[in-house]
């Protein structure tokens, strides 16, 4: 069964200090006013924070899961996911944990050291 949009939220909005805002139409979820993931316009995607080193093997290993929008997402550190293909919830709280760590302030990341912010 595909991971709902409103799956993304409750997860994304249980990691410390995240919120929601609206942001081109669609719901953002950011961390100290930074973006660490968005839904995608139909609810079947999300975007998530990823360097842009890792996108290419990432999306190699699993194209039917990773991709990048051509022409948008191109000069930044930025990853789709089809939440059709996530692996249940363990692995979208993975994904979403990840970006946050990357958006959170430093002090914020190392003091929530069971998210692997240390």
């Amino acid at each position: 069964m595909a991971t709902t949009a409103e799956e993304v939220r409750a997860v994304a909005l249980s990691l410390p200090e995240s919120s929601e805002k609206l942001a081109w139409g669609m719901p953002t979820f950011r961390v100290s006013g930074k973006i660490f993931a968005a839904l995608g316009d139909d609810d079947t995607s999300i975007g998530v924070k990823c360097p842009k080193e890792d996108r290419a093997e990432l999306i190699a290993a699993e194209p039917e899961k990773f991709f990048i929008r051509e022409g948008h997402d191109d000069n930044y550190a930025w990853l789709r996911v089809r939440l059709a293909a996530v692996e249940g919830a363990g692995e979208l709280r993975a994904i979403l944990t990840d970006s946050w760590l990357q958006a959170a302030p430093k002090r914020l990341a190392s003091a929530h050291p069971e998210l692997g912010g240390a």
